[in-house]
């Protein structure tokens, strides 16, 4: 067999292992309402710039996905993620002029929440008398600032939320949203920052109710997720702008594996972040650059993400006009 046969060959073995993790996966719930929101969105956005060319719009993935353990789940297993990072560059990305759909885990960090305490429900509020309820003064102007933010990034038609728990939720939710952008071309943006699971436990060989402890010692066997980021590349929105992100504890191992990545799933650029330091500093690789990007502390509180997103509006304006060319 040549090179281009085999290359074909695992292309259709690829397809086949993702057409069948759909297939046997459990039916999103709220299929319908996503599709609807996400074409009304869309079209909003095509529309907003008045000169033909459409608003940008960018897919923010934040969180961790869970793998259940059971159809009727008690137990599952975690990736770890606060989601502060999807969160805080969707700032970032709406200061810049960008729409996002922000698809987020369920009770991670949200957007114009950093000001706030981690319970503000309980925290930014007080009881005046048994009957009425204020914002503490400690937090009335955070809290005035993200309810302001908030309503006028949703209003304006650039924040839309959707949220997902599970890997089965998450990647039928991002299918959807990369054929739904597929018609924005180089318009559309792909900023993976969730942590999605590498294994999972199939559906039809999950028990349907919770695993007994009297039973004994668990032995279970995962199943590896389909790796869809070359196919969400090449098939699903194949002229869109892709940042994908690669977390180690390992440094001497992390830019190896952001080029690997790069290479293997054909992205524009890998944002490599270190566990202990990912907050301070991340290194963003593309073909040719391994760029720094640092935290300003000489500017207060400024995160890591702000200079990040800049580089990558950036980077993204260059692939449009070249694009164009």
């Amino acid at each position: 067999m040549d090179l281009g046969n085999a290359l074909e060959a695992t292309r259709a073995n690829l397809n086949a292992e993702i057409e069948s993790f759909f297939n046997s996966a459990p039916p999103l719930k709220n299929s319908v309402d996503i599709s609807e929101r996400l074409e009304k969105f869309i079209k909003i956005n095509e529309l907003a710039s008045g000169n033909g060319g459409g608003r940008r719009v960018v897919c923010v993935t934040s969180g961790g996905t869970t793998v259940p353990l059971e159809q009727r789940c008690v137990r599952y297993i975690d990736n770890f993620s606060s989601g502060h990072r999807g969160a805080t560059s969707t700032e970032y990305f709406v200061k810049a002029g960008y729409a996002v759909i922000f698809l987020y885990r369920r009770g991670t960090c949200q957007p114009y929440c950093r000001s706030l305490p981690d319970d503000p429900l309980l925290e930014c509020f007080e009881l005046t008398d048994e009957s009425n309820i204020k914002v503490h003064e400690l937090y009335s102007e955070a809290v005035k600032k993200a309810i302001t933010e908030h309503r006028a990034a949703v209003q304006e038609g650039l924040l839309l939320k959707l949220h997902f728990t599970t890997i089965f939720e998450y990647l039928q939710i991002l299918r959807m949203i990369a054929l739904s952008t597929s018609n924005l071309g180089q318009n559309a943006m792909f900023y993976l920052a969730a942590a999605v699971s590498d294994f999972y436990v199939p559906w039809q060989s999950m028990a349907e109710h919770k695993i007994q402890s009297a039973s004994g010692p668990l032995n279970m066997e995962l199943a590896q997720v389909p790796k869809m980021l070359s196919v969400l590349r090449q098939d699903w929105a194949p002229k869109a702008f892709f940042i994908s992100f690669k977390l180690e504890t390992d440094s001497k191992i992390l830019l190896q594996k952001a080029v690997s990545a790069l290479e293997k799933y054909k992205m524009n650029m890998v944002v490599a972040n270190e566990l202990s330091s990912r907050k301070e500093e991340v290194v963003v690789v593309t073909s040719s650059e391994k760029i720094s990007v640092r935290r300003n502390k000489d500017r207060g509180f400024e995160d890591v993400e702000n200079p990040l997103v800049q580089l990558l509006v950036e980077r993204h304006s260059a692939y449009i006009e070249s694009s164009d060319l």
